[in-house]
């Protein structure tokens, strides 16, 4: 069986992809969580004995095939979409995957302000500093309107009620950004805020959500993930 090394639930916005993408597509796969500590970062963390010994890369998440090991979360989907062709991870339309996979591409390696100052943590309220951060960071306003603009125009153009129209790797690509939304409590106009909702009530995000509330283990390091970014 597959498997997925994750870490703390409440955090690990990177883990969080593939392990709603494969719960929400009914991916069979063991979870094995490898949690963040305070020492994190440090190059003899519990942490950094535990995973480079698999992947040497010495970061979560990553899957394991047997004697395949893929690391990164956009090379993640496209094994899971190569191995399972069946579940349709990527919009079945050519321009559509390309502009899924583009959309892919932008959260990975943009969003940083967002990345940065909105860290995820599940079960936090942190509408106030949502609203410090609104008024005093242009980066976070200018971010936060071009993934309104983003998500606005994917909705529109293909109908919703995820960003192609069904599931996509797109939607557990992008859930980690809408679990920001609700903690910081960003503001975005109504179907944007629709699209948001949805997101949450889809099983596999539902069920990481649950799971991330049930955690209550604060990690001291700001944003421990923030080394994938």
């Amino acid at each position: 069986m597959l498997q997925l090394y994750i870490g703390n639930k409440n955090y690990s916005s990177w883990s969080m992809r593939p392990w709603v993408l494969m719960t929400q597509a009914g991916i069979p796969f063991e979870e094995v969580m490898v949690r963040f500590g305070d020492d994190f970062s440090e190059p003899d963390s519990q942490f950094r004995k535990t995973v480079q010994p698999l992947n040497p890369a010495g970061t979560v998440p990553f899957l394991v095939d047997g004697e395949i090991v893929v690391s990164d979360t956009l090379a993640i989907a496209e094994y899971l979409a190569e191995s399972f062709p069946e579940r349709a991870l990527w919009p079945a339309d050519k321009a559509r995957r390309a502009e899924a996979r583009s959309a892919c591409a932008e959260m990975h390696a943009g969003f940083r302000a967002i990345r940065n100052h909105c860290g995820m943590n599940v079960e936090a309220d942190l509408a106030s500093q949502g609203r410090l951060l609104m008024r005093d960071r242009a980066d976070v306003r200018g971010e936060l309107a071009r993934l309104v603009q983003l998500w606005g125009g994917l909705l529109a153009r293909h109908g919703g009620p995820m960003l192609f129209g069904d599931f996509s790797i797109a939607d557990a690509y992008y859930a980690p950004m809408a679990s920001r939304l609700k903690t910081y409590a960003l503001p975005v106009p109504p179907e944007v805020a629709a699209y948001v909702a949805r997101v949450h009530a889809l099983p596999g995000v539902k069920t990481w959500t649950d799971a991330a509330l049930e955690e209550h283990a604060f990690v001291v390091v700001d944003e421990p993930y923030r080394l994938r970014d």
